[in-house]
């Protein structure tokens, strides 16, 4: 395939250093297949990358984002995981298929080039079928925030229906969450400081949710809710100090799963709480591409149905990242195609 398409580059650090160019379809490599992108999803990553200081050391222009649903139009040579118009979405960490993590991952969007671009060619290892049941908007959703809210409740012991499982924020991951937990039997608690996002998270099969400007304690109300158990589970996306209040809210030998920096990447919290309770904290950094394959099985047999926010035309991703800002319910999508 000859021509050109349209790509999101950041040429230096700032996200005021975006720009969409033309540039040439690539084509595919050994063992590499060429995907026309249909949908991109949006991670609060792009924030953290774009605004934080993640591109400092960047040569070149950088392609953004990680999260990719499309088509596959042409292999290269010795490429024989998929069929030409088979559906896939991008594996978030490029090499990393099961077990264990790597002490070195390249992840999409970052080590690796990103996805924002009409067409990319990446190596056909990188890449999982998309699910049969949802289209590619709802699908592109999936490689980040939904695998690590799947590998935060799965990996390690799945909720058992009756357990209480705790989310914080209505963003992807704590959605993703909601819908997960509550399929396999167990009670969801949602934090927000949105009551109208609390409203729509029960919806989605929350059981409880408290407002965290009106309950500044909510571990405490975490407690009262389990009548003094606290919970199974804990979904820690806020980080900083308060995962204290995680702590203090777990129930005897529940576990906490890292993941948000919301608060910051450094974290201080009073280790009697969870010394006493036997409890377990775990670190999550997305997941592995077997991981994302179970997630897409359970995403047809359970006919989960991905929660979009906003889908917004390729030529408007600056607004996208404006709405990021914001916080939004559920993912935040361009359309690519």
């Amino acid at each position: 395939m000859s021509g050109t398409m349209k790509q999101w580059q950041l040429e230096q650090p700032g996200r005021q250093h975006l720009r969409l160019a033309d540039v040439a379809i690539p084509k595919p490599g050994a063992g590499e297949v060429l995907v026309r992108v249909s949908a991109v999803s949006l991670n609060y990553r792009e924030k953290l990358l774009l605004d934080g200081g993640g591109y400092a050391g960047m040569t070149g222009p950088l392609v953004p984002t990680s999260d990719m649903a499309g088509e596959i139009v042409a292999t290269g040579a010795g490429a024989r995981r998929f069929q030409e118009s088979a559906r896939v979405i991008a594996n978030f960490q490029t090499d990393w298929v099961d077990g264990l993590p790597p002490r070195q991952m390249r992840s999409l969007g970052a080590s690796a080039p990103g996805v924002l671009a009409e067409y990319v060619a990446m190596p056909e290892g990188w890449l999982v079928a998309s699910p049969t049941t949802v289209d590619d908007a709802q699908a592109s959703t999936l490689p980040c925030a939904g695998l690590t809210a799947w590998t935060a409740l799965m990996g390690s012991g799945a909720p058992l229906p009756g357990q209480t499982v705790v989310t914080q924020g209505t963003g992807g991951v704590s959605l993703f969450a909601v819908q997960l937990a509550s399929a396999m039997g167990a009670k969801v608690i949602v934090l927000s400081g949105d009551e109208g996002k609390l409203v729509r998270a029960k919806a989605l099969g929350a059981a409880h949710g408290l407002h965290r400007g009106h309950t500044p304690d909510w571990d405490a109300a975490v407690l009262e809710l389990t009548g003094g158990q606290g919970a199974d589970h804990i979904l820690e996306l806020v980080g900083g100090d308060n995962l204290g209040r995680s702590a203090k809210a777990l129930a005897p030998g529940g576990r906490i799963s890292l993941i948000g920096v919301f608060e910051g990447f450094d974290v201080r919290f009073p280790t009697v709480p969870l010394m006493q309770r036997h409890g377990i904290i775990q670190g999550i950094f997305v997941g592995h591409r077997r991981g994302l394959e179970d997630l897409v099985r359970a995403v047809d047999a359970l006919a989960l149905k991905p929660v979009i926010d906003t889908v917004y035309p390729l030529a408007e991703f600056p607004k996208a990242l404006e709405h990021l800002d914001r916080g939004p319910f559920g993912k935040l999508v361009v359309r690519v195609r």
